[in-house]
């Protein structure tokens, strides 16, 4: 690890990734290798989750793609110099920011998304002129074996380089002294980067995760609103930072919202042989465990079925549930999703402000003072109306948490800044220098200061 930091940093230390010509070759010799190593990929992560080839091309790739393309198209405009106006004080100087590269940067990746969560941030990190060292998730191993067999193979270890590995190696990169670090994953051990981080003053991204409520109002269009909540709340089997984690409903709709949810879940997800192409496995026994003792049968609305040799939860709905539940103490990150019913809106919103501020938070309803209401009062990390997850593909957005579910955030060009500095110039010419400033401080060129400036 010491001599692999080590030489990253030597080359880092040469400029060569500062040229923003060289970082976009290395961006589209990525996506070209990314595109002939596809068939591979997607074989990796059906072994490791079941998942589709359609649905890695619609979770995964595309993504990385878009960003990818993203970069390449807006690297030079990003990195230009930016002229800013000067104050009074320092006429007849110009002044400007010049954004630079931060140095080595370390990116771990997170095991529910493995390609997107690792290759985005490290795509980010690249196109900023950093070198990257990508952690991904031990988790899905093949996943991992596939990310590290087609990058170290294509690129040099100096400037991108892969290191698989669990614990061990994760602690061991760690206590190494990075220029940034990129961690994607649970709050837990988000603590344990942070304070690694802090021995070296490392600055960090953390994108984290947390309860992310969804609000359903009366006035909503129920139809569309459970095939988005549906949606969005069992792709990846639920395994989705970003997924609603529980349903607030208005009492006098609800009734109706879960008779077209349980339409909805028996119209996407049938228990036939197919399933396996439109449905994820939990990622491991560890998970399934935890997801399976949150299952309630005197809650059960629909689903509950569950195969532990198959790591195969289907999609649940749970009623009659509290804020003093299990389940609501924590983050599901799975296939079940809580609905409670509410009448007083003021009173739910103090219930979701007790708890840490979430990832997320989604509204359906078409009424705007609720909606305003909402975005006031409830601090998230981001979300959206009338829809669900969505807000993440729009690389304008920068994506990230806030408090308890992250620190920072990315995509597009905020991911750009992320792992930037923005360096401040003022620059003076030698032709005027006016006395104010200097000694003697007499009370005449007080007078004029305050003339001038206040």
């Amino acid at each position: 690890m010491v001599d692999l930091i080590a030489n990253q940093r030597a080359f880092f230390n040469t400029n060569e990734t500062k040229e923003t010509d060289f970082r976009i070759k290395q961006l589209k010799k990525l996506k070209t290798i990314l595109k002939q190593n596809e068939d591979k990929l997607n074989t990796a992560i059906y072994e490791d989750f079941g998942k589709s080839e359609y649905e890695t091309y619609l979770s995964e790739l595309l993504l990385t793609y878009q960003e990818l393309n993203d970069f390449i198209k807006k690297i030079k405009s990003w990195s230009k110099k930016k002229r800013v106006r000067t104050n009074l004080a320092n006429f007849p100087a110009k002044s400007y920011i010049i954004p630079e590269p931060l140095g080595v940067t370390l990116v771990i990746g997170a095991w529910n998304y493995p390609i997107q969560l690792s290759l985005v941030p490290a795509i980010t990190a690249l196109a900023a002129g950093n070198t990257v060292v990508l952690k991904p998730s031990e988790l899905p191993n093949k996943t991992a074996a596939v990310l590290a067999e087609i990058i170290n193979s294509n690129f040099s270890k100096e400037y991108f380089c892969v290191v698989e590995g669990g614990i061990p190696e994760t602690t061991a990169l760690l206590k190494q002294k990075f220029d940034k670090i990129f961690f994607t994953g649970s709050s837990t051990v988000g603590k344990i980067v942070y304070k690694a981080a802090a021995e070296h003053l490392t600055p960090v991204t953390l994108e984290l995760g947390g309860k992310n409520p969804t609000f359903v109002f009366a006035d909503c269009n129920l139809k569309v609103t459970a095939q988005r909540i549906v949606w969005a709340k069992y792709l990846n089997a639920g395994q989705t930072c970003v997924a609603p984690d529980y349903i607030l409903v208005e009492k006098s709709i609800e009734d109706a919202f879960l008779s077209e949810v349980k339409k909805e879940i028996d119209t996407r997800y049938k228990l036939t042989d197919d399933i396996k192409d439109n449905y994820l496995r939990i990622i491991n026994e560890k998970n399934f465990d935890r997801l399976t003792a949150f299952i309630q049968p005197e809650k059960v609305y629909c689903g509950g079925i569950t195969n532990k040799k198959n790591r195969f939860i289907s999609p649940t709905v749970l009623t009659n549930v509290s804020f003093d539940d299990e389940i609501m103490k924590d983050e599901i990150f799975g296939p079940i999703l809580p609905v409670i019913p509410f009448e007083n809106l003021d009173a739910m919103i103090q219930k979701v402000k007790e708890n840490p501020k979430p990832l997320s938070c989604y509204v359906y309803t078409k009424n705007r003072k609720v909606v305003s209401k909402l975005l006031n009062e409830i601090s998230f990390g981001g979300g959206a109306i009338n829809e669900s997850i969505m807000h993440l593909t729009n690389s304008k957005l920068p994506f990230g948490g806030v408090g308890f579910s992250g620190i920072g955030s990315y995509h597009g060009e905020a991911g750009f800044r992320t792992f930037s500095h923005y360096k401040s110039i003022l620059d003076k010419p030698f032709w005027l220098e006016p006395s104010l400033k200097y000694t003697p401080y007499t009370l005449k060129k007080l007078n004029l200061f305050k003339f001038l400036f206040e």
